[in-house]
C-alpha cells in the first residue's frame, strides 16, 4: 500500500480526481467529513446511548457520544504526530503532492469519531440482544430463507457493519451517505471483511466484520481506490487494513483502558486507594511528585494521573506505529498497536480490574439483561409485522406498528434479508431513552 492512495479525497460519485495542492486550506476535505459526522443525526443519538454503564443517570459516567468525542481528540494528536514523521520520512507526500501533517490528524479524528456511530443501545449487550433474537429467538425462522452471509450478518450484528452503513447508505435524494472521504471512510474500517468465514486467523483485522453483504459492493470500490491490499479473493473476500485505522483502534483502546476506568473511580466500584495504585504503575517514570502531591482532592489527583496515562500511552503508540510502519503498509502486523507496546502489563491489570468490577458488576448485568429484553420485543413487533406485510397478511396491529416507523424503514417491497437487516439498523439507531420508552408504549406501560 502507498501513501498518496491511502490519503485519497475521493467521495461517492466523483466524476474527476480531487488533488490535494489544489483544495482550499480554510476548509479541507477531511475537515470536511468531520463536520458531516458532528452534524448527522445518528451521531447525536450518541448522546444517549451506553458507553459502560447502562441507563446510568450519573452525570460524570461516560455515554456514547462524550467517549467519541475523547477518542477523537486523541486521535487527531495521534494522527498529527505519526503524519509530521510521515512526511518527513516520505518528503514527497509534501513537496509534490502538498500533504501536511494536519491532513492524517483530520482523518484519524473523524473516523475516531464516528467510530461507534453504529452501535445499537445499551452497549455491548445491545449487539448481542439483537443477534441473539435470530439464533435463539423468534427471528430463527428466518433462516432458512437467507443465504449463510446474510444470517451470518444478523445473528453476528456488528455495530463497525452498521456504521459503515450508516456512513455511506443512499436513499432517495442522497446518494453515498454522508458522503465522506475515502480516505476517513477507510481509516473508519477496523475489520475489513465479510460476515464470513468468522475468525479465520489470528490477524487482528479477522477479529469481526465490517461491512454487511447490503454495502459490499461500495466497501470494494472503497479499497480498491484506497490501495488495500487484498488477502482473500473468490466467494470470500478480505483485505488488509488502512493504516491509520491502527490509530484510531489506539485512541479507542487508550480511551476505553483509562476512562471506563475512572468512571468505575467515580461510581464506587473501585476504590480511590486501589485505583490511583494501578494508574500511578503506568505513569511513574513521568509522574511529578510534587504536584501530584499537592492535590488535596480525588478528583484532582484523579484528573492529573488521567491526563499523564493518556499522554503516556499516545506517546507509546507512535513509537510502535513508526518502528512498524512498513509492517503496517504490507499488511503484516496483524496486532493492536497498544498489544506491541511497553505498558501491556499495566493496560492489562487496569483492564482487568475494570471487568471484574465494573462491567460484572451488579448494577451492570441488571440493566443489560433489561436491554436483552427490550430489544427482542422491539424486533419481534417490527420484523413480524413488516414481513406480514410483505406476505400480505398484515393485521391491523402490524399496520399501526408500520406506521410508527419512518418511511425509510416502512418498505416491504425489499427481499427479506434487506427489511430484517434494516429493522435491526433502526432499533439499533435508538437511543437508550428512545428504546425504553418505545418498549412501554408497545407493552401498555406507558399512554
Amino acid at each position: 500500500m502507498n501513501w498518496e492512495q491511502l490519503l485519497s479525497l475521493k467521495r461517492h460519485g466523483d466524476t474527476y480526481k480531487r488533488i490535494r495542492n489544489e483544495q482550499d486550506e480554510t476548509r479541507l476535505g477531511f475537515e470536511v467529513d468531520y463536520d458531516r459526522i458532528i452534524f448527522s443525526s445518528s451521531f447525536r443519538s450518541l448522546q444517549d446511548k451506553t458507553q459502560v454503564i447502562p441507563l446510568s443517570k450519573t452525570d460524570f459516567v461516560h455515554t456514547r457520544l462524550t467517549h467519541s468525542l475523547e477518542v477523537s481528540v486523541v486521535g487527531r494528536s495521534l494522527g498529527r504526530i505519526v503524519g509530521k514523521k510521515i512526511l518527513e520520512k516520505h518528503p514527497h507526500l509534501n513537496q509534490v503532492h502538498g500533504y501536511k501533517f494536519n491532513d492524517f490528524g483530520a482523518i484519524v479524528a473523524a473516523a475516531s469519531l464516528a467510530h461507534d456511530i453504529g452501535n445499537p443501545p445499551f452497549g455491548h449487550s445491545g449487539e448481542k440482544a439483537i443477534g441473539e433474537y435470530f439464533k435463539t429467538g423468534n427471528g430463527i425462522q428466518y433462516k432458512e430463507a437467507l443465504s449463510e452471509k446474510e444470517y451470518q450478518d444478523i445473528v453476528d450484528f456488528e455495530g463497525n457493519a452498521n456504521g459503515f452503513k450508516l456512513l455511506t447508505e443512499s436513499r432517495e435524494g442522497v446518494d453515498g451517505g454522508l458522503r465522506l472521504s475515502y480516505a476517513t471512510l477507510g481509516a473508519f474500517m477496523k475489520y475489513p471483511k465479510e460476515s464470513l468465514p468468522k475468525k479465520p486467523t489470528n490477524h487482528i483485522a479477522d477479529k469481526k466484520f465490517g461491512f454487511f453483504q447490503s454495502e459490499k459492493n461500495t466497501f470494494l470500490d472503497i479499497a480498491q481506490e484506497l490501495g488495500l491490499n487484498q488477502t482473500r479473493k473468490g466467494k470470500d473476500i478480505s483485505f488488509s487494513r488502512h493504516p491509520l485505522t491502527y490509530l484510531v483502534e489506539a485512541a479507542d483502546d487508550i480511551c476505553y483502558t483509562i476512562i471506563d476506568f475512572e468512571d468505575g473511580i467515580n461510581l464506587g466500584l473501585i476504590s480511590e486507594d486501589y485505583a490511583l495504585e494501578y494508574l500511578i504503575n503506568l505513569v511513574k517514570d513521568r509522574i511529578n511528585t510534587k504536584k501530584y502531591s499537592a492535590l488535596v482532592y480525588k478528583e484532582d489527583r484523579l484528573s492529573y494521573l488521567r491526563a499523564l496515562a493518556v499522554n503516556t500511552l499516545i506517546s507509546d503508540v507512535i513509537d510502535v506505529f513508526v518502528k512498524n510502519e512498513n509492517a503496517i503498509l504490507n499488511g503484516s502486523f496483524d496486532i493492536s498497536l497498544l498489544d506491541q507496546s511497553q505498558y501491556k502489563a499495566q493496560i492489562d491489570d487496569i483492564i482487568s480490574l475494570s471487568v471484574k468490577k465494573v462491567y460484572r458488576a451488579p448494577e451492570v448485568l441488571e440493566k443489560e439483561i433489561a436491554g436483552y429484553k427490550i430489544i427482542s420485543d422491539l424486533l419481534d413487533v417490527y420484523s413480524t409485522a413488516l414481513v406480514r406485510k410483505k406476505e400480505g397478511m398484515a393485521s391491523n396491529y402490524d399496520r399501526l406498528m408500520i406506521n410508527t416507523l419512518p418511511l425509510f424503514y416502512q418498505r416491504t417491497e425489499l427481499p427479506l434479508y434487506n427489511i430484517l437487516l434494516n429493522t435491526c439498523c433502526y432499533v439499533a439507531s435508538m437511543s437508550d431513552s428512545a428504546a425504553i420508552l418505545l418498549y412501554k408504549k408497545i407493552n401498555g406501560l406507558e399512554i
